[in-house]
């Protein structure tokens, strides 16, 4: 168990107290300086805290401040909620292509950038979507003779911001995995085969 204190504006405090009780967190204590803001004391397993320093600093628009140290052992306080969305997995081992990035897009939230190595079962981005899709990050555009002015050069795919190990841990389910490596983090599936991974979807639902 971890002890939290939190400081944040006022008019965060609602946003703060629903997100830790949804990670099983207790509040304690609550001091309000009526000076707009206000401290809170919340008592929180540990595993509730992987991931949540980055959601706290976008709820607070970066003004709140939080400390923990751990306060001892206690009884499991049962599961909560991990994300909602589904994961993006290449379906195949080759370079990521620009053309190919810039079409997956609109599906989510990416975590490779063109000229990055993927193969197969890797997980390249989080699916806007509660299920996970298999994509093609390598596909290359057909060529053809007709070109339009300017078309191809507007191909960019969103900037990333690379994950943190912290991150990682806090996004994948219990099908996948963190892998690190002295140069980079990557996720992937514990069954790296899509076809694989379908068949036993299939075997569960029976």
């Amino acid at each position: 168990m971890e002890r939290l204190l939190v400081d944040c504006e006022e008019r965060f405090l609602g946003v703060v107290t629903e997100k830790l009780s949804l990670r099983k967190g207790k509040m304690t204590n609550m001091v309000n300086n009526e000076k707009g803001r206000i401290r809170i004391e919340f008592s929180i397993p540990t595993r509730g805290l992987i991931g949540y320093r980055d959601e706290f600093l976008t709820d607070t628009r970066g003004t709140g401040i939080m400390h923990s140290t751990f306060e001892g052992y206690g009884p499991f306080r049962g599961e909560y909620p991990s994300r909602f969305t589904g994961s993006i997995v290449s379906d195949r081992s080759g370079k990521c292509v620009p053309y190919a990035l810039f079409n997956l897009d609109p599906r989510g939230r990416l975590f490779v950038e063109p000229g990055d190595p993927v193969y197969e079962g890797m997980i390249i981005g989080e699916h806007n979507r509660g299920v996970d899709i298999d994509v093609n990050p390598c596909k290359e555009k057909k060529l053809t003779n007709v070109r339009a002015a300017g078309k191809d050069e507007n191909v960019v795919p969103t900037p990333i911001n690379p994950l943190t190990l912290e991150q990682a841990i806090s996004f994948i389910r219990e099908d996948e995995l963190v892998e690190v490596t002295p140069k980079s983090i990557r996720l992937r599936k514990k069954v790296l085969s899509a076809q694989k991974r379908h068949t036993l979807a299939g075997r569960s639902k029976k």
